[in-house]
């Protein structure tokens, strides 16, 4: 199986030339699987909620249409971040575009900073999806540095952690190589790059989108700054083996029963 990290600077508001820039970049790799940014369509420093409001899509958007045509024509699903509307509620999402067209969606549980403002927290809890023999699941971004994510999606069954980002904080990317090996899973993350100053606000995001082995090893790694498509090949079965050593399986050997406060 190939993985994809696609890696690219949003421009803030502009949804068509976002999409267009997401479909030329996912049209010169080839992978199995690409997963784009965090809010890769509408850009990240949002004035209010309404703004982010009037920038707000479903699931059913032509924009996913468009992204769903492009990945089913090449075999490949697509993960893309982007700002849900659903009823009242608006939430930092993530859909999986799968190239059967069915779709699937996970809402950031754990916000960010000022998200807190902006976005309601998920309600749902992760998911795992078979696409293709392969089971995905889908964190964003802040959702790295709960360990309780990562383990969620692994005690479901995840192969592959689809992480779409936008970091500003330094120690990300090393910690997904930690969530890799203390739960044997490989991880596809895609941060944005560039810089939003809006509402007062001034943040620097990180690049070096990653694809982590289940052992830890950094298999392919962009730069901090431009626009980037890493691909790595990967034998996404070999996450189901949770052997550290022949008397250590990091599920099995796992206490719950102890696990507790008091």
């Amino acid at each position: 199986m190939r993985v994809g990290a696609v890696q690219f600077a949003p421009t803030f508001g502009d949804v068509r030339g976002n999409l267009e820039r997401c479909l030329a970049l996912v049209s010169s790799a080839d992978a199995d699987l690409f997963v784009l940014p965090e809010l890769a369509l509408s850009g990240y420093v949002f004035e209010s909620r309404e703004e982010a409001e009037s920038l707000a899509q479903d699931p059913d958007a032509e924009e996913f249409a468009a992204l769903a045509s492009a990945g089913a024509e090449r075999g490949a699903a697509i993960v893309v971040g982007f700002a849900e509307r659903a009823g009242d509620s608006l939430y930092n999402s993530s859909v999986l575009l799968a190239p059967d067209g069915s779709r699937s969606v996970y809402r950031k549980i754990h916000l960010f900073n000022d998200e807190k403002r902006i976005f309601d927290p998920g309600d749902r809890p992760p998911a795992v999806v078979d696409v293709g023999g392969a089971r995905l699941g889908m964190m964003i971004c802040f959702d790295w540095i709960f360990p309780e994510t990562a383990r969620t999606l692994a005690l479901l069954g995840a192969d592959v952690l689809c992480h779409p980002a936008n970091l500003v904080l330094p120690y990300c990317q090393r910690a997904m190589v930690t969530r890799c090996i203390e739960n044997r899973v490989f991880a596809v993350t895609a941060n944005r790059v560039g810089t939003e100053e809006r509402a007062g606000q001034s943040w620097t995001f990180t690049g070096q989108s990653e694809i982590v082995a289940q052992s830890g090893e950094i298999l392919a790694r962009a730069a901090p700054e431009g626009d980037a498509v890493i691909v790595a090949e990967i034998a996404h079965e070999e996450a189901r083996n949770k052997l550290v050593t022949p008397a250590n399986h990091i599920i099995e050997d796992r206490r719950p029963e102890l696990y507790r406060l008091g």
